[in-house]
């Protein structure tokens, strides 16, 4: 296939490479920030890659939100892409755009043995839906399908957006607190994302009578890690959350093709992960908890499958056009 340019565009980074052969070259991320548009952003990789406008036909972008919207506004940044206009400024015949999430769920597909953890051992049911969630800036959840062609659907959705679940007396409290700073508790909002375990780090300083020393997710994060009992308990909650989230996506949509756990959060604190309440809170369905024997989960450590996802689209639309 012919040059194509791939991004995978959070709140934060911008990461852009391009695809050829198969695979990935040229990846450099920058910051958002940086640039006031995406069209200026791509500009720029293209003149530090040595390419001049005109050069890529084709470009499919991975971007937080409901991309059949048209104009784009991106959920978690102040860029916007009107395709016209995009097309014209960079001189490209084509533009994709992809959900986050979906290109995530893609990116699955070409994991290497070295770019996974196995978090609960089982085996993937053939033909089965997978489940994609990953913390960052935001919540993303996708959905990975294997067509019968050996090709890859993924569904886009916004489930990161879905109401925080509540499993607990202490929930409940800590969940009350939320909606106190929050209103609407959504499960990004209140916990699954950088500003969420911020606010469930208040909310919980909130019903324990503690003072709310700690100003961002980072530092929530680093206390964790070095033992502050307050801080613990806070990013253990924040793998209980995550497990019934997970969970309540295995449900919807049939899932026993596996959970993947992506996003650029839980690797920092892999080992913790590994020994939270993740697992429990997973299969904590009631009558249906059974549903989750052999049903095998991995954390995923690959550095851009946002990206190769990305990749993994625009072969598959320019092979079927």
């Amino acid at each position: 296939m012919s040059l194509a340019l791939v991004g995978d565009i959070g709140g934060t980074n911008a990461r852009f490479a391009l695809w050829r052969d198969g695979g990935l070259h040229g990846v450099r991320v920058s910051a958002t920030a940086d640039h006031a548009t995406v069209e200026q952003a791509i500009a720029a990789y293209l003149a530090a890659e040595g390419l001049a406008l005109g050069d890529v036909e084709t470009i499919c972008l991975a971007c937080a939100g409901p991309v059949e919207i048209d104009p784009f506004r991106f959920t978690n940044n102040a860029w916007r892409i009107d395709r016209q206009a995009f097309c014209a400024e960079l001189q490209v015949r084509e533009l994709l755009l992809l959900n986050d999430f979906s290109a995530m769920a893609l990116g699955m597909t070409c994991l290497q043995d070295d770019e996974y953890v196995n978090v609960c051992p089982g085996e993937a049911q053939p033909g089965r839906p997978a489940v994609v969630i990953g913390a960052g800036t935001g919540l993303g959840v996708g959905t990975l399908l294997s067509l019968p062609d050996g090709s890859w659907h993924a569904l886009p959705g916004e489930g990161g957006h879905v109401d925080l679940p509540v499993g607990s007396n202490r929930e409940a409290l800590i969940w009350q607190a939320l909606h106190r700073q929050l209103g609407h508790v959504s499960a990004e909002a209140g916990a699954l994302s950088g500003n969420g375990l911020l606010a469930l780090y208040r909310a919980t300083c909130a019903v324990d009578g503690q003072q709310a020393s700690l100003q961002s997710a980072a530092q929530v994060t680093r206390a964790a890690l070095d033992g502050e009992p307050l801080a613990v308990g806070v990013l253990e909650q924040f793998c209980c959350l995550l497990g019934r989230v997970a969970g309540n996506n295995v449900l919807t949509v049939g899932g026993r093709g596996g959970v993947y756990i992506a996003g650029g959060m839980v690797p920092r604190f892999a080992d913790f992960f590994m020994a939270s309440g993740f697992s429990r809170s997973l299969r904590d369905k009631g009558c249906m908890s059974d549903y989750f024997d052999g049903l095998p989960v991995w954390l995923v450590t690959a550095p851009y499958p946002g990206l190769v996802g990305a990749g993994v689209a625009v072969e598959q639309h320019l092979q079927r056009n």
